[in-house]
Parts: C-alpha cells; sequence; structure tokens
C-alpha cells in the first residue's frame, strides 16, 4: 500500500516513476476543494517532501477545469450549524495557510497543469507552483472582493510578487479574469498552450523534472525563496550551505563525469 493512497472523495492520487499526480476529482464542482481535500493535499505534499521516491509533484483537475476554488457554498449552506465567531482564524493557519506554505518550500518541484478555472485558492495553487502550464484559454481569476470578502491563501502575497503591483490591483481588487495567453505573457504562469496540447507540453516538462538532479533542484528552490526575504549576506551563507549539500550528492558526481566524458549525465535523484 503507497503511503500516497487516500479515500478522500474528490482527491485522486497516484505515484509512478518518481512522479506524484494529486488530481482534484468533483467535476461536477469545476473541482472546488474542501476541508478533506485540502487536508489530503497537506499530507501528501509534506510527505513527498521527505520521500526520496518522489521527484516531482504534479498538480491537475479531472474534467474541463483546474479548480474553482473553496466549496463555500457547501460549508454556508441553509440549515449548517453555524461556528462560534472567530473560526476562520482558528482554522485557516492549519488547513490552505499551511498548503500554501507547504508547496512553495517543499525541495520537490511542483507543476500544475490547468484547463478551464483556477479560481480562489485553485488561482493560488497555481501561481505557488513552480511551473504552470496553462491552456490559452483558460480563465485565472481572484473572486474574493467580488464575493465581499477578503483574499486567503497567500494570494494579496505572491500576486504582487509574481506579476506586480498594478496588475494584482486589477485582479485583487477589481476582479480581472485573467486568461492563459495573457497570464503567461506577464509572467503569472510558465507557459500557455491550446487546450488539447497542454498534456504534452505539461509531461515533456515533467520528464525533464523527474530526470533532473533532485538535490541541487530542490535547494535551488529554496534559495530562491528564501532569497526574496533574506538580506544579501545571509543569503549568501545559504548558497554556501546549499552549494556544500549540492555537492556531496551522487548527482554532483554523475554530472561532473558527465561532463568530462561528453555525454549527458543519467540522474538519479541522490
Amino acid at each position: 500500500m503507497s503511503a500516497y493512497d487516500t479515500d478522500i472523495p474528490g482527491l485522486v492520487t497516484s505515484l509512478d516513476d518518481g512522479v506524484l499526480r494529486l488530481t482534484f476529482a468533483k467535476p461536477e464542482k469545476r473541482n472546488a476543494l474542501d476541508d478533506d481535500v485540502v487536508a489530503g493535499l497537506i499530507d501528501a505534499v509534506d510527505t513527498a517532501g521527505r520521500d526520496e521516491a518522489v521527484r516531482v509533484i504534479v498538480l491537475a483537475g479531472e474534467g474541463d477545469h483546474f479548480c474553482s476554488g473553496f466549496d463555500i457554498v457547501s460549508r454556508n449552506a441553509a440549515g449548517a450549524p453555524r461556528p462560534r465567531a472567530g473560526s476562520i482564524q482558528r482554522r485557516l493557519p492549519s488547513q490552505a495557510h499551511r498548503l500554501i506554505p507547504l508547496i512553495l518550500r517543499t525541495q520537490v518541484p511542483v507543476v500544475c497543469m490547468v484547463r478551464g478555472w483556477a479560481a480562489g485558492i485553485g488561482l493560488n495553487l497555481a501561481v505557488a507552483a513552480d511551473f504552470t502550464v496553462a491552456a490559452s484559454d483558460a480563465r485565472f481569476w481572484a473572486p474574493f472582493v467580488g464575493r465581499g470578502f477578503t483574499p486567503d491563501s497567500g494570494a494579496t502575497w505572491m500576486l504582487p510578487r509574481r506579476i506586480g503591483d498594478v496588475r494584482a490591483r486589477d485582479m485583487i481588487l477589481l476582479g480581472r479574469v485573467v486568461d492563459g495567453a495573457e497570464a503567461a505573457d506577464w509572467g503569472l504562469v510558465h507557459a500557455a498552450a491550446a487546450t488539447d496540447d497542454v498534456d504534452e507540453v505539461a509531461e515533456e516538462l515533467i520528464g525533464r523534472l523527474a530526470q533532473a538532479p533532485t538535490v541541487a533542484l530542490g535547494l535551488a528552490k529554496w534559495l530562491m525563496h528564501s532569497g526574496r526575504t533574506s538580506p544579501l549576506d545571509d543569503h549568501l551563507h545559504d548558497e554556501a550551505f546549499a552549494m556544500e549539500l549540492s555537492s556531496r550528492s551522487d548527482d554532483f558526481k554523475e554530472g561532473l563525469k558527465a561532463f568530462t566524458e561528453k555525454r549527458e549525465p543519467q540522474y538519479r535523484g541522490r
């Protein structure tokens, strides 16, 4: 039995050849997430970060859409018990506000494949991923303010850093919907492709990452993330630490050997 096997409705997991696929599977709700799915994602990403068998994490949605956000309709359905005051600020740190930092910090590259809507937390997952391949007609949307509440799951931290303050205000304060082609042009996502070509483009990228020097890749990701808030001297210290670790890896030895032998390296992720 795999550590990633789950019976959570709305989440399908699989691990094959170093690629952990986490698929949202509620197409009738445009793959809206609920508490159980978020908890399952947290467990899977956290475990993958320590699992030497995992070299890439892939997030995708079943059907025509990636993820339309959190299923707040079900949570606020008529007859549902009303929580006591303060429930949101108590709940979020262990749910969505744990998931997004995990994706940003895990030393495993994360790839998103987006078709249709990526809204709310779906948008934020796509932005938090290291690489997002989107259909040119996909729709990225931060619906929070337009629905009368404020953003969560890192939207106001990630979007200004990714696309700048002016474009972030368009999306967050004015609710502008950005299609996949424009998202790629802005640098919001890694690449845009025709809907029928998303799988091919994404799988080529996934294959490259799965065959990359995993230790160096993960440490480089860590450096880019931590460097956003580190003074230069601290960051240079971190770079020296990361170089020390990566140069002790088997993949470093293979890369050096392949260079001297003038051939392509065969990295094993160790």
